[in-house]
């Protein structure tokens, strides 16, 4: 009778040691992806939105007679469309790039010459183009970056009768100057991303000459400064690998 009541002593506490053992040990769940967004590859896409130049007049002389006086300022808005390509490298959470942005513009409009009210200063800017490097950072698919660089505006300056809107003399240009902007872009797919951009165009000061419509005669020299502002919204496809999936 002892001895039996030895063996099934023995015999419950290997079973609850074992219980024990099954109770205290866990596989390991599987280690979780990440997937991170790769910003890394040529892009290209398209742009929309609106800008607004800031254009001031100054006479500098009348018809080769030197003589300077300030005509106004005016604001020419409207809205534009475009392209971009570049390409961008990544390195951890910063990503690096270039680009060349190209866009038509329906910039427009005019004030009333301080100089002589019976005429009236248009501007009109028909198209720029960006030539920029980029410095941004990455969480995942959300890339904030800053932008700088080169900035060429295509501009048609006229004179007008206030009265009838009649063009009495013109110029058209083409200026340099620089840019800097900065934006924030969201991949919405493995290779698409969207983005909503400001850029500032700093165009410097430069002298033109005005020149009859009729006759070609140079009529005045106007110093023109110009600034402009631009936002868009833009969206990208990126040629390359998809989304990099990592442990």
């Amino acid at each position: 009778m002892k001895k039996l009541v030895l063996v099934a002593s023995a015999l419950v506490l290997g079973t609850a040691a074992s219980s024990a053992a099954d109770l205290a040990y866990k596989a390991p769940p599987p280690a979780m992806m990440m997937a991170v967004y790769n910003w890394s590859g040529f892009y290209a896409g398209g742009n929309a939105g609106w800008g607004t130049s800031h254009d001031c007049w100054t006479r500098t002389s009348t018809a080769g007679v030197a003589g300077r006086v300030a005509e106004g300022c005016h604001n020419a808005s409207g809205g534009t469309v475009g392209g971009q390509i570049g390409y961008r490298w990544q390195a951890g959470p910063w990503v690096f790039g270039l680009e060349a942005q190209g866009n038509w513009a329906d910039f427009s409009g005019s004030n009333i010459s301080q100089f002589v009210p019976a005429t009236t200063d248009r501007t009109r800017m028909d198209a720029f183009g960006l030539f920029t490097g980029h410095v941004g950072y990455a969480w995942n698919n959300v890339l904030g970056y800053v932008k700088g660089g080169a900035a060429v505006t295509d501009n048609r300056y006229s004179g007008l009768v206030t009265a009838s809107g009649v063009v009495v003399d013109r110029a058209s240009v083409t200026r340099w100057g620089a840019t800097v902007g900065a934006g924030v872009e969201v991949g919405f797919a493995p290779n698409w991303s969207a983005a909503l951009e400001y850029d500032h165009l700093f165009m410097d000061t430069n002298n033109y000459v005005m020149t009859n419509v009729g006759t070609g005669a140079n009529t005045r020299n106007v110093d023109i400064r110009q600034d402009a502002d631009l936002v868009t919204v833009r969206v990208n496809y990126r040629f390359g690998g998809p989304v990099v999936a990592r442990y």
